[in-house]
This record gives structure tokens, sequence and C-alpha cells, in this order.
């Protein structure tokens, strides 16, 4: 084990890990989709300086880009949507939704999928709105999945964004396990990755997580490919190269009294991006 790897894991005994739903779920304390499902709210709250949550979904056609297990898509789908459709390409995802939304009696207005976002198997101009919530840090060709929402939306439909920067506290993605603030901008990838390995190992889902955090965990032990490194500059380059209009543009610092840090630094010191983008 490398020396760095051994600072890493002794730092990271003095930084508890915040909340995370792989936890709670082995703890038997609420499922990953039952987790979504009680903070849809939050997501839509993001867009409430341009639009209600009822605004955004009522009597709308609906695609839920990266929908996980189904339960964000869900609580949209209590909002009085027409139709909504969760994709996500990660397979059991799908029976996980389609079964809580037997449990919610919501069959009939919700239907889930195994999809990428760079080929959705949708006709041009389906749906009224796109949701994509924490998704645009994970996918390997954001480029292609805003050609491709373009594609799928109607005219005049928006595309509603959220997402925590690369450099956010915890923009690793590995806050399951380790609590360390930062702790990307510090350590190299290969240090990350073995000490991650080393706290996950005798979890009973150790091989899911690394599978979601590394893709082949059999032989990746350099890289992170669960995260594209998106950062606050790339994504404005990347909606301004797209064929969008951005209708709505903000950024939402860590905390209030951190806003002279997050106008000096904004990479590290913002909490979410937030971006609605008009067909």
């Amino acid at each position: 084990m490398r020396l760095a790897t051994r600072i890493l894991l002794s730092l990271n005994k003095l930084f508890p890990p915040p909340v995370h739903p792989f936890n709670l779920a082995n703890q038997g304390t609420m499922r990953y989709a039952d987790w979504q499902f009680e903070r849809g709210h939050l997501t839509l709250e993001h867009y409430r300086p341009f639009l209600s949550p009822e605004e955004i979904m009522r009597g709308k056609t609906v695609l839920d880009i990266g929908s996980g297990a189904g339960g964000k898509t869900l609580y949209y789908a209590t909002l009085g949507v027409k139709k909504i459709y969760g994709v996500d390409v990660v397979p059991h995802y799908e029976h996980e939704a389609r079964a809580l939304a037997a449990e919610k009696n919501l069959s009939d207005r919700a239907e889930f999928l195994t999809a990428d976002a760079t080929a959705l198997p949708f006709p041009d101009d389906h749906f009224d709105v796109i949701i994509a919530n924490d998704v645009m840090e994970h996918v390997a060709q954001p480029e292609a999945v805003l050609r491709e929402a373009y594609r799928v939306l109607k005219p005049g439909g928006r595309f509603f964004t959220n997402f925590p920067p690369y450099y956010h506290p915890y923009g690793a993605h590995l806050s399951d396990v380790i609590g360390i603030p930062w702790v990307h901008a510090f350590f190299s990838e290969p240090v990350l990755i073995e000490a991650y390995r080393e706290l996950v190992k005798d979890l009973p889902d150790a091989d899911m997580r690394l599978r979601l955090r590394l893709g082949n965990p059999e032989t990746n032990r350099t890289r992170i490919t669960y995260i594209n490194r998106m950062t606050i500059k790339r994504f404005r380059r990347i909606v301004e190269e797209s064929p969008f209009r951005i209708a709505h543009w903000r950024l939402v610092p860590l905390r209030s009294f951190l806003k002279p840090l997050a106008a000096v630094a904004p990479e590290f010191f913002m909490k979410a991006v937030v971006c609605i983008l008009e067909k």
C-alpha cells in the first residue's frame, strides 16, 4: 500500500462521511429508491426562481435522464405529469424503479427503461420537459447527451439540469466512505482508488460500489470512471456550443457565508450549477 494511501486512510478517521444512500441501505434505514423519493423536491427547488415545481411538471410529457432507482422520477410523477419516463444505464435500477412505481400506484404515469442518454429510444420532438439531476458530471459524452436531448424535445421544450462541479468538496463522488472534503485536490487518483478499495472491501455491497465507481474493478486501478470531472467552465462552454438557448443560469454557493470565497474561486466553493436550456 502506498504511503499516501496510508496517510489518506489515517486522515479519513477524522472526517465522518456525509449521509449517503448506500450506507442507509446497508444499515436497513432506507432503500436508495425511497431516499431519492424523499429528496425529489430538493431538485426542483433549484429552479424555483424561474418556475415552480408544478409549472415544470403539470400536464407535461417528461423524461428523467439518470433516474437511478426511480425515486425522484416518481416524486415528479406526483406533481401531475401527463407521463414520465425514467432512463438509466444500470439495468437493475429499471426493476427497482418499476417495483417502487407499483408500490406507490404510479405505474400508469411512470415508465422505466435501461437506455443510454446518447441514444434514446424515443422519436424526435417527443418531450415537453427533460430533467437531468446530478447527471452531467457522470456522462462520458456530455455534448452527445445534449444533442440527443435536443432531438427528443419538442420545439419550445426545456432541459433542466443541476449538478455539483468537480471541485465541490465531495466532487470525487467517494463520500460514501471517504469524508475528507476536497480529497481529490490533495491525493492522486490511484491513491483515491486504493483507499476506496480498502474502505469498502468488507461491505456487503462492495462489488456493486467498485463496479459503479471503476467500471471494471478487476482491471481498473488508475481511473474513476463514474465521473467526467465536469467543471463550471467546461459545462458553460458545452452549453454555449450546443443548439440550445440558455434560459436560466445560476451558481449556488456551498453556504451563504461562503459567497465571497465562491466569487473568487467558484469551482471550489459552489454547491451546484443550475441551468435551464430551451429548444
